[in-house]
């Protein structure tokens, strides 16, 4: 399995396992990772899965989808390397995938 490194906010390190063929959002749910919402479930309606992904695996996860693209406009202060975590499929490569949650998608 891969391991996925969730960067919290506050700066606290999470090392999760993760199940190829999930999604980065569900991931983050099953283990609690705060800041993740999801409020929509994954239907790619909402930014509150809004995750910075680190710059070194960006060409990894492929493109952004037009859907994904508009629903970034609404999440809180977003990057270059901002990805919907719902958006992105967790593959047997993504072993040591790094990503920090927005400090401002605490609630």
């Amino acid at each position: 399995m891969p391991r996925i490194v969730f960067i919290e906010p506050g700066g606290s390190r999470r090392i999760v396992e993760a199940r190829v063929g999930v999604s980065l959002m569900e991931v983050a749910k099953q283990h609690g990772i705060a800041g993740v919402l999801a409020q929509c479930g994954g239907a790619c309606a909402c930014a509150t899965c809004h995750v910075y992904v680190d710059p070194a695996w960006l060409g990894r996860l492929g493109e952004r989808e037009e859907m994904e693209e508009g629903m970034l406009e609404s999440a809180w202060e977003p990057r270059f390397n901002s990805r919907l975590s719902c958006q992105v499929t967790i593959t047997a490569d993504m072993d040591g995938l790094e990503v920090e949650v927005p400090r401002r998608q605490v609630q």
